[in-house]
């Protein structure tokens, strides 16, 4: 790969062309049509590209075992939307018959952002996992682990790590620091982990930040024919825009990043500075519409806050023909938020009651 081809999981460099990441790295177009009942986000293109989706779609239907797999990065006190999406995946996949594997990645917060262990944990006990509750993902229907407690990942990632050459490692990441090998090579072991009592199909949902591991993984189960691994299938997801219309919600600018949960006042506030689709006069636009395509309140409508397809393009054909305004668009945008916001707030006050009833792998 050349160098143009490199995506730093660990950095800060965003995608900036989804169709260009498609080309580059071989990838499949994401088809809605291989699943049944495809999500909101499936439906709407924000989940647009994947890797052997065919191999699940034919689980699915055959009712064969497969599972799903995401991790957490314990790192914050906060998520954002970008967790929503994977969340809402994996219980996408849940639903429809996936084993469900969570992982806390502390060892890799440790690695990577000096998280210790023990904030790690507490972390993710009292905001993460049960935000994941809030957000859908059906714990009663979900094996957790923390890195640290799980023997297997640790001892199969001294064994994987005999399968991955420095080359290419440097292909894929750009960058040899000893952490970051730790950290990649420790999650092509969680992405493996669910297989080392039953082979079977697995999905990753991610951001298209982290192919590099699904690649590594990929590369990995290809070099250990004898253990017949089934390499690991991935759905990729969009960025939500942050509020200015740049590509990704980013810490680095508060005023146009909305974090998971945020007090609905402020976020209803940032909803009416974001970037708008609107004419520069009522009149210009009640004659010409809106750029509808630019208008970020209508972005977080569309992948996160309004759920009927029919009410979502009631409100795209009214307010692309002019007839409803920008300030309109953004009062639907504060209502839902602030529905959504007080809701995921209850809904993880009342999971943090459920945390001691989880299922954990056990330390050994």
């Amino acid at each position: 790969m050349n160098k143009q081809k490199i995506i730093d999981p660990y950095g800060s460099e965003l995608i900036q062309d989804y169709s260009k990441l498609i080309t580059d790295f071989h990838l499949e177009k994401f088809e809605p049509s291989l699943f049944p009942n495809p999500n909101r986000l499936m439906r709407r293109g924000v989940v647009f590209s994947g890797l052997g989706q065919k191999a699940i779609a034919d689980a699915i239907r055959g009712k064969k075992p497969f599972y799903v797999l995401s991790g957490i990065m314990p790192s914050g006190e906060k998520i954002h939307f970008g967790t929503k999406t994977v969340v809402e995946n994996i219980a996408y996949f849940q639903k429809h018959g996936a084993e469900t594997f969570i992982l806390v990645a502390d060892l890799e917060a440790a690695a990577t952002r000096a998280v210790s262990l023990e904030q790690a944990k507490k972390r993710a006990l009292d905001f993460h996992i049960p935000a994941y509750i809030a957000l859908g993902l059906d714990p009663g229907r979900t094996t957790f682990y923390f890195q640290s407690e799980n023997v297997e990942v640790m001892r199969a990632t001294a064994a994987l790590s005999r399968k991955v050459t420095l080359n290419q490692f440097m292909a894929l990441y750009g960058n040899a620091e000893p952490e970051r090998i730790l950290s990649a090579i420790t999650q092509v072991a969680d992405i493996l982990y669910p297989q080392f009592r039953k082979r079977m199909p697995g999905i990753i949902p991610v951001g298209p930040d982290q192919l590099p591991h699904i690649l590594l993984t990929r590369d990995v189960v290809g070099r250990m024919r004898s253990e017949k691994y089934v390499p690991p299938s991935a759905i990729f997801n969009k960025y939500t825009p942050s509020l200015d219309g740049s590509m990704k919600m980013s810490k680095s600018k508060p005023e146009s990043c909305i974090e998971l949960p945020e007090d609905p006042r402020l976020a209803c506030r940032k909803i009416g500075r974001a970037l708008s689709g609107g004419r520069d006069s009522l009149a210009e636009h009640r004659k010409l519409g809106a750029v509808v395509e630019k208008d970020m309140a209508f972005e977080l409508l569309k992948q996160h806050l309004v759920e009927d397809d029919q009410e979502l393009g009631r409100i795209y054909r009214e307010y692309r023909s002019g007839r409803m305004t920008s300030g309109e668009v953004k009062e639907i945008a504060c209502q839902r938020m602030t529905e959504f916001m007080r809701g995921l707030e209850s809904g993880i006050r009342e999971a943090r009651g459920r945390v001691s009833e989880l299922k954990f792998v056990k330390p050994v």
